[in-house]
């Protein structure tokens, strides 16, 4: 699938839940909506090739998660970074932008806002596209061990582990070319401008913070998958084989609860956008083409 016209995208911020939310737009106002939900480190930057591929058939909505990105956070909202709070900033967005309707397109970070947002509207999901986003126990690999023993044990210590670790360009472009065949087919303007973003004042810090936090997301995994059982909603699950984050099982378990359930393993890491774009919105078109409403 490739794209032989320009598309206009909209650079555009929404004021929502006391944040300015900075989100991408293209397509028809008009067109089913299909929210673009990013993951750690990146920001709705990670679509830039995905968007255009899209545009023609979907509106397209991608916002910066709070913390992330170009969504400005005010320093008197005295914002606490949970996942519950952020899902609530994003439910908020979707409600000023008037959408009733979308299919999800979740990675990452982007599985528990998502999800959190089908659990306060299932009626409003039409369809899900999951790449490398879990919902499953055991869908978490091994580089997760430093950040669970962070869990089990929040000591300044382990804090710095993980900001050791991560929090830095060579840990950024490390999550970029892990598990992908050619590491030099990955651009390397996505993992700077990550590692510039994560560089702001302060920002290490909600990082760490929203690493600690997302234990919270495991207790929420029953009522995720309950969802997935009752609603059976059309879901594309596409993942990058080579991710050290979230593993092939996390994809496969997706079949347990939802038979409408489509499973797809890629040959690349937890960025798949940047190795197989046109492969992915291909087959978001050929499997779920019908169901996004």
């Amino acid at each position: 699938m490739t794209s032989s016209k320009h598309t206009n995208v909209a650079y555009k911020f929404a004021e929502a839940d006391g944040v300015r939310v900075f989100y991408r737009e293209a397509g028809a106002a008009d067109a089913p909506v299909l929210l673009l939900l990013h993951g750690f480190p990146s920001s709705s930057h990670q679509f830039r090739d995905l968007i255009p591929l899209l545009a023609d058939k979907y509106r397209i909505i991608a916002p910066d998660l709070p913390g992330f990105g170009f969504t400005d956070v005010p320093a008197e909202r005295n914002y606490v970074y949970t996942f519950d709070a952020i899902g609530k900033t994003i439910g908020d967005f979707v409600d000023v932008l008037g959408l009733k309707r979308y299919a999800m397109y979740f990675f990452d970070y982007g599985a528990p806002t998502g999800l959190r947002l089908a659990l306060a509207h299932p009626e409003r999901v039409s369809a899900i596209i999951s790449q490398n986003g879990n919902a499953y126990l055991e869908g978490l690999g091994d580089a997760w061990a430093p950040i669970r023993n962070y869990w089990a044990d929040k000591t300044a210590e382990n804090r710095q582990v993980i900001n050791d670790a991560i929090l830095h360009l060579e840990g950024t472009r490390w999550q970029y070319v892990e598990g992908v065949s050619n590491p030099e087919d990955i651009a390397p303007e996505a993992y700077y401008l990550d590692a510039l973003l994560l560089d702001r004042p302060g920002n290490k810090d909600i990082q760490l913070d929203l690493f600690y936090d997302y234990q919270n997301n495991l207790t929420l995994y029953p009522a995720f998958q309950k969802f997935f059982r009752d609603t059976k909603v059309p879901t594309l699950a596409i993942w990058g084989k080579g991710d050290p984050f979230f593993i092939p099982p996390g994809a496969e378990a997706f079949k347990r609860d939802n038979p409408n359930a489509v499973v797809e393993l890629l040959d690349t890491g937890h960025f798949a956008l940047e190795t197989h774009v046109e492969h992915i919105a291909q087959r978001i078109v050929e499997v779920l083409g019908d169901a996004i409403n």
